[in-house]
């Protein structure tokens, strides 16, 4: 080692962002702890909007690189809006800002509980903490406690959750027809089964699911044109998930790949896209409720789902699940922008 000490103190005006970074089974979140100012609006929905037109270089700033990467993932913590939340949270990733997601509920309540920010007594599930979290998608309700060996286990009651259109098809450009399932899981996922069409959903693919993913996505938004039944903010597909009974893990269900934002590929199996999936499973009669399923990523990372109730919601039949997933603190990040930095919004490249 040398013995030279580089100093800290900036010699210049930049600007300062601290952020604590963790994992879901595999998918990261970037936890931003500092430097955005005063996030303006009245609802979670307005909030999202506020930052979409006036802070949206921050979010290419911490996503893209040099400081991120092409399939970074962050969140931002903003003041509760409905009565009894405990605090609200903006997901954002490479294109923009996601409806819900699942691997970031269950990453943030575990990095809130083992930084002490949210205080545990609870030694089993029957007795967990709860956490009401406010997001763009609706309220989520967290669960988290600390069992005997203090190990902190965190699971999350999603939003209503539907099969919006079984067994339909479409043709893709340069690939055929694709018969697709729809499902809202917070956000809306076009569900295709690999196996049938022979795509590997192993690592060593990733390069063709990213690319038949995106091209799935792009002709079902121009053949099936989606509304949520309450929000406009929220009628978009957000990606396509492939699914394969081909697992690695023999308990688990099924192997989920999802493509989604622009190409990104989750290392989770996806929150939001098992409560979609387990909702469609629901509806076509292949998974009773209060039963629990486990479904494994393209990395063999896992989550567990289940629909613990039926529910209505604005006309449509949904379910209620219930997820839960493995979350682990990865680091802690001073990021500093030079005023004169030639990529004030960061880059791409794959």
């Amino acid at each position: 080692m040398t013995s030279i000490t580089i100093k800290s103190q900036l010699s210049v005006d930049f600007k300062e962002f601290v952020t604590l970074d963790a994992h879901t089974e595999g998918e990261p979140l970037r936890i931003i702890m500092s430097g955005y100012p005063e996030i303006k609006g009245d609802t979670i929905l307005e909030k999202r909007q506020y930052v979409q037109t006036h802070l949206d270089t921050y979010r290419k700033l911490l996503m893209h690189e040099p400081r991120g990467h092409a399939d970074m993932y962050g969140v931002l913590i903003t003041d509760a809006v409905t009565e009894g939340a405990d605090f609200g949270v903006l997901f954002l990733h490479n294109e923009g800002y996601s409806s819900m997601c699942g691997h970031g509920i269950l990453a943030l309540v575990k990095v809130m509980c083992e930084t002490g920010t949210i205080k545990l007594t609870a030694e089993n599930e029957s007795n967990a903490r709860v956490i009401k979290i406010d997001s763009p998608a609706g309220l989520i309700t967290a669960k988290a406690f600390r069992d005997k060996q203090e190990k902190v286990h965190a699971s999350f009651i999603n939003v209503d959750s539907w099969a919006d259109a079984i067994n339909c098809q479409v043709d893709v450009e340069g690939f055929g027809m694709v018969d697709y399932d729809i499902g809202f899981g917070g956000a809306y996922y076009a569900y295709v089964d690999a196996d049938s069409l022979g795509i590997s959903c192993a690592p060593s693919n990733a390069a063709q699911l990213i690319d038949l993913g995106r091209r799935i996505k792009l002709a079902v938004m121009a053949n099936h044109p989606l509304i949520h039944p309450v929000e406009t903010d929220l009628s978009f597909l957000y990606g396509t998930i492939f699914t394969s009974k081909k697992v690695t893990n023999p308990e688990a269900h099924s192997r989920h790949v999802c493509i989604f934002a622009d190409g990104e590929v989750d290392r989770s199996p996806t929150g939001t896209g098992v409560s979609g999936r387990i909702a469609l499973l629901h509806a076509k009669g292949e998974v009773e409720l209060n039963n629990p399923i486990m479904i494994e990523s393209i990395v063999d990372g896992r989550m567990i789902v289940s629909a613990t109730a039926q529910s209505q919601f604005n006309g449509k039949s949904a379910v209620l699940p219930e997820v839960s997933g493995r979350a682990f603190i990865t680091g802690k990040h001073e990021f500093y922008l030079d005023p004169d930095d030639i990529f004030q919004d960061g880059f791409i490249l794959r």
